[in-house]
């Protein structure tokens, strides 16, 4: 199962209460004030985990609550402090706050006609991120404390504070250098295959892939970049028509997209009409996105007609960067990569 957005509840430890107690050994009748500070609350804390790849855990417990700190004691004694919980997410996860202070108030708000506003709240996209979600209470303070020479037997004291707590929304949105985008059937996924070491579901169906895929593709002296494999869009996606939001958000991470287009024009398809779709979709979707370097990928070269139409495509859009391949023989892939070597790949320091 992947999850790749969902709604949980955080909620931090409250601090402890400081304590009014009095000293009282043999021999010292009125030994003073000695009331112990409580501990503090533990605190919510999400930390960013490379091996984890989608929120899945919280399906089954969208909880996260840590412990209040214990009071204070006699003799100054210090309330032990409250276990914090910590919640591992994947690279890429974006945090969003909602205005509901309980599961059951987000869901009400959820359902209503003006739905649940989000305020985002953190961006987690490197490895070992730590942000604290929900902070623990403060530990109040015992009698000891309120003693001066005027007040010997203070009867003050303060309570410690409530933790934090929250209604909070994870999304995830895949990282990767390059994206492909595409409508099903265009051979992204073969073509992810190809380039890198991952294993997409390959068919000759529309949505085989109905989750991002991350591959690493390698390049001499070390050098290296990401490419994701992004579920087949369909016209309408930027109104959220089949799963267009769900795919949509994986590309706006991308340092460059790759539109693969079926450039053979089987299954009926025109290159020219599907090109102008899929840039539409994206600007719809979201116009700074749509300011990304792109490139088109035109696969399917080996098939029949697909010369023809690439020289159509190249007079329709002759400012275009086109690398023409065939994702399935392998033609043409040693120039992609050539290109994604010099545009996207990460390059160690010297």
């Amino acid at each position: 199962m992947f999850i790749d957005h969902i709604r949980i509840y955080a909620q931090a430890g409250d601090g402890g209460d400081g304590v009014v107690s009095w000293r009282r050994e043999k021999y010292i009748p009125k030994g003073g004030p000695d009331g112990g500070d409580g501990g503090a609350g533990g605190d919510v804390v999400l930390v960013v985990d490379p091996s984890t790849d989608n929120l899945r855990q919280y399906h089954y417990d969208p909880k996260l609550i840590a412990e209040h700190g214990r009071n204070g004691a006699g003799n100054r004694r210090t309330g032990k402090s409250g276990k914090g919980v910590i919640g591992r997410v994947p690279p890429g996860t974006v945090v969003y706050k909602a205005n509901a202070e309980t599961v059951q108030e987000a869901v009400e708000q959820e359902r209503s006609e003006e739905g649940i506003d989000l305020v985002p709240v953190a961006d987690l996209t490197e490895n070992g991120q730590e942000f604290v979600l929900c902070e623990g209470g403060e530990p109040g303070k015992g009698n000891w404390h309120f003693k001066s020479p005027t007040n010997r037997a203070p009867q003050e004291h303060t309570l410690g504070t409530p933790g934090e707590m929250g209604v909070y929304y994870l999304e995830l949105r895949r990282i990767a250098d390059a994206g492909l985008v595409g409508f099903p059937n265009a051979g992204k996924s073969t073509l992810l295959g190809k380039l890198s070491h991952a294993s997409p579901k390959v068919a000759s169906y529309p949505f085989t892939t109905l989750q991002p895929v991350v591959g690493v593709v390698e390049f001499p002296g070390f050098r290296r970049c990401t490419v994701a494999d992004i579920p087949g869009l369909i016209e309408g996606a930027h109104d959220n028509r089949g799963l267009g939001h769900e795919f949509l958000r994986h590309i706006t991470r991308c340092r460059m997209l790759l539109f693969v287009v079926d450039m053979a024009g089987s299954e009926g398809r025109d290159p020219v009409s599907d090109l102008q779709v899929l840039r539409t979709e994206v600007k719809e979707y979201d116009e700074e996105l749509a300011r990304f370097p792109w490139k088109v990928v035109a696969n399917k070269m080996d098939l029949e007609g697909a010369e023809e139409n690439l020289k159509a495509f190249k007079q329709r859009f002759p400012k275009v960067d086109v690398v023409a391949i065939s994702a399935d023989s392998g033609e043409g892939l040693d120039d992609l990569k050539q290109m994604l070597d010099n545009e996207v790949a990460y390059r160690p320091k010297q």
